[in-house]
């Protein structure tokens, strides 16, 4: 096994830290794995036994799921910004026996709210606060003197024995964020995670045992926990752990220190960065004159990307963003200034990549070209002009729902797994996607409406947090969750801020087709409510449409 491999190599090296604080060396995680497979014996657990795993990422999350899949258990990764009605039933549902978890998140649990569960181990100092067998608790208190007995000269990299898998073994079981209402257990198999790792080690060749990677995505969710971890452990590279909410702030601070030698993001970090601190900047009337000046164009550009470089550490190859449609302004500004970016495209479900290209080989709003052991084809009659379901098929490919035989046929057609994303391709093989298929409007005259396309423009509007488009009595109405705070500080009553949103709606409608153009505005006075990984829930502020 990889991990086998790389723990024996790298002994010696720096594994993983927490952000700041103290670091584990390769030996060390070793160790700590090994201590755990002595308790998972001592529980009784058996080979294909579930692990739930569930806290803020930090260093202990990591040994619990390298513990958990190296003993050959299925691990069950879950977001920890479930609500704890949610966390319950996903627990449950993939009848997990040990829960290894957060101190913060168990301390707003009950004991009820788990009552088929076997061991509760939490993640700070892993203390059994919970279990049925009565010698769990001294085991791990007392693990030091059970090491020395299987272990009497000592644990070395040599004594490392991991479990052998097989490719359509399940390795995990990854649960979806809800963006339509309800979780499904993806089970994903060990072919999948192993074609994600092969991807990862030739889309960035450079990276290797020297290299430093920030994991600020949810490392429980398939884009982190891959890109940002898995791969890393198998190259013998150092993870530092970003332990609170990652504001740009601290994202970049923390890439400062670091200097990674890749980064993995989504697009809301990056967007946040180009509103916050680009746009204010190209907006001075100076620098728009520069920026329209061929020579002193150059300058201003090639200052503001090597600004940018600077400001991520300065070693990066690459940023890879993905996770959620780009901003298209933000995505056409950082293609002029030619900042090394790309966008991939990819779902829990193929664990999760499906397209991507190498930062110098994109095109402007494409999500690059079918990764490896990947195909890709379009459910339309012109794949290049007209938008149709994309279908995908290859190694990364899930197994299936959990217990969900319904969902799990309806996911497939002739062995292709739909996404439930529309696109079109080009003749490059370059994947453009329009929108997700549940969220598409059709139009007054059987136009296929994309809302996503409308919000990247209202989001680019002054005092506009983020937006939504609804359809409302065959009408498009943006619903506009905007900042209060700038408002006020620029003088601005509710009915002078809801007039200056209509005066940006006009304008983005000249952008737009007749057919997509907003006929209305409302003012939301909360953020939208968002799956854990911000993605957000659109079916709570659907409305009925009146048939007359």
């Amino acid at each position: 096994m990889l991990f086998e491999e790389s723990f024996k190599k790298n002994w010696d090296r720096p594994a993983l830290s927490n952000y700041n604080q103290k670091t584990l060396y390769y030996k060390d995680v070793a160790r700590k794995i090994a201590e755990l497979h002595l308790f998972f014996e001592n529980c009784g657990l058996k080979k294909g036994d579930k692990i739930a795993v569930c806290s803020r990422n930090q260093v202990n999350w990591a040994v619990a799921y390298l513990a958990g899949m190296t003993y050959g258990a299925v691990v069950v990764p879950i977001l920890h910004e479930f609500q704890p009605a949610n966390l319950r039933h996903l627990v449950s549902h993939s009848e997990a026996r040990v829960f290894f978890v957060g101190d913060n998140i168990w301390s707003n649990m009950s004991e009820m709210d788990l009552p088929g569960m076997e061991v509760v181990v939490t993640l700070t100092d892993f203390k059994v606060v919970r279990s049925i067998n009565p010698s769990a608790a001294s085991f791990l208190e007392e693990i030091d003197s059970h090491m020395e007995k299987r272990y009497p000269a000592g644990f070395r990299k040599d004594d490392i024995r991991y479990h052998v898998d097989a490719p359509e073994e399940l390795a995990l079981i990854s649960y979806t964020s809800g963006t339509s209402g309800f979780s499904k257990g993806v089970m994903i198999p060990y072919r999948a995670l192993l074609s994600n790792v092969q991807f990862a080690c030739e889309a960035e060749p450079h990276m290797d045992c020297n290299s430093r990677m920030v994991s600020m995505l949810p490392t429980a969710h398939m884009y982190g926990m891959v890109f940002e971890f898995l791969f890393e452990m198998t190259i013998g590279a150092h993870v530092f752990f970003l332990t609170r909410l990652p504001s740009p702030k601290i994202i970049l601070e923390a890439m400062g220190a670091v200097k990674p030698d890749t980064i993995i993001s989504v697009p809301l970090v990056i967007e946040k960065i180009y509103k916050n601190m680009l746009l204010p900047f190209i907006s001075k009337k100076r620098i728009k004159m520069m920026l329209n000046l061929p020579v002193l164009d150059k300058m201003v550009k090639n200052k503001i990307r090597d600004s940018l470089i600077q400001a991520f550490g300065g070693k990066f190859g690459e940023v890879i963003i993905g996770g959620a449609p780009f901003n298209r302004e933000a995505e056409a500004f950082f293609k002029r200034i030619n900042f090394p970016f790309t966008i991939g495209y990819g779902m829990t479900e193929c664990a999760p990549i499906i397209t991507y290209v190498h930062w110098d080989k994109t095109k402007l709003y494409s999500c690059g070209k079918a990764a490896p052991r990947m195909k890709i084809k379009i459910d339309s009659d012109d794949p290049k002009k007209i938008p149709g379901e994309v279908l995908v098929k290859g190694d990364n490919v899930f197994l299936g729902y959990y217990k969900n035989e319904i969902a799990t046929r309806d996911a497939f057609a002739d062995g292709w797994f739909r996404t439930g994303d529309m696109g079109i391709i080009d003749g490059d093989g370059y994947l453009y996607l329009k929108g997700r298929c549940k969220s598409m409007i059709l139009g007054p005259s059987g136009q296929n409406i994309y809302p996503e396309e409308i919000e990247s423009i209202l989001n680019n509007m002054p005092y506009v947090v983020e937006s939504l488009v609804i359809e409302d009595d065959y009408k498009l109405v943006g619903l506009i969750y905007p900042d209060f705070e700038q408002a006020q500080e620029d003088g601005l009553d509710r009915d002078q801020l809801l007039a200056r949103l209509k005066e940006g709606v006009q304008l983005a409608n000249l952008e737009l087709d007749q057919y997509c153009k907003i006929s209305g505005v409302e003012i939301v006075d909360q953020e939208f409510e968002k799956t854990p990984k911000r993605s957000i829930k659109r079916y709570l502020y659907q409305r009925e449409v009146n048939v007359q």
